[in-house]
This record gives C-alpha cells, sequence and structure tokens, in this order.
C-alpha cells in the first residue's frame, strides 16, 4: 500500500507541473529506392488537473490510512 501511496503521488505532482504528456512519432511520406522523406509529428495526451489532484489526494490518503 505504501508504494501505490508514493506511485500516485508522483503521478499527481507529475500530471499537475506538465499537464499531459507528449510523444513523437514518425511516418515514411515518400520512398523510392535508397531515397526517403519521414516526417516527425508530435502528439500531446492531455491530462485534466483534477485528474492529478485526484492521484494526489488518493496517495496521500493511502499513506495516512497505512499508518492507522
Amino acid at each position: 500500500m505504501k508504494v501505490a501511496g508514493v506511485v500516485l503521488i508522483v503521478l499527481g505532482l507529475i500530471g499537475l507541473a506538465w499537464g499531459g504528456i507528449s510523444y513523437a512519432t514518425r511516418d515514411t511520406v515518400f520512398k523510392a529506392g535508397p531515397i526517403q522523406a519521414t516526417k516527425e509529428t508530435t502528439h500531446t495526451i492531455p491530462i485534466p488537473p483534477i485528474a492529478g489532484l485526484i492521484a494526489l489526494v488518493g496517495g496521500i490518503a493511502l499513506l495516512i490510512s497505512e499508518r492507522r
């Protein structure tokens, strides 16, 4: 329970600090023999602040409940 509480606290803080997760993908646009052209696209998965807050509060609740 303690590990889960700490993980939730860390994820909640990350969600509140950054507000989302970004990643990049590469797609091949053109390919002819040894010549190719690629396009890099950045995608963002938004994390609502309320989700970060809920994870943070849940992690704190797990740590407090374990002490009792």
